[in-house]
């Protein structure tokens, strides 16, 4: 696919699947809710503290996001190096702001500061994938 389409391919697209490396040098794969930032070329998803996406990504952060149509005769592969964020500490901290800012649909301000609460309870991080490789391909006779 052309980089144009694999960039409003990502962008019009919210899951996909993440894979870390384990200790044993296996992929594991998660399944994730993700934001495509295509001018910095960033993968931004929301987790907490203790999943073993996490754990992985602080040890080895190298990582790949997968993903398809509902069809799944196309799909973009995103490699690169991931970064994982401080956990969110006090209501409406860096890390809060980011979670909120990738669900753009939560426009009810009355509940923003449940959100961020929530965001400190659920020991939230944000993992943000560089991304160095960026491919993917159709059957669809699209492309």
């Amino acid at each position: 696919m052309s980089p144009e389409r694999l960039d409003s391919f990502l962008a019009a697209n919210r899951m996909g699947a993440l894979a870390t490396v384990k200790r044993d040098g296996h992929p594991h794969m998660s399944t994730v809710a993700y934001q495509w930032n295509s001018g910095e070329r960033l993968i931004s998803i929301g987790s907490t503290a203790d999943r073993l996406k996490v754990r992985q990504l602080r040890r080895d952060p190298h990582a790949a996001l997968y993903v398809s149509s509902a069809d799944h005769l196309t799909f973009a592969v995103a490699e690169g190096v991931a970064e994982v964020s401080p956990v969110s500490a006090v209501p409406g901290d860096a890390v809060g702001l980011d979670m909120l800012a990738m669900f753009p649909e939560f426009d009810n301000l009355d509940d923003r500061p449940k959100f961020l609460a929530n965001m400190v309870e659920d020991r939230r991080v944000v993992i943000t994938l560089r991304v160095t490789k960026l491919y993917g391909d159709t059957l669809s006779g699209d492309s």
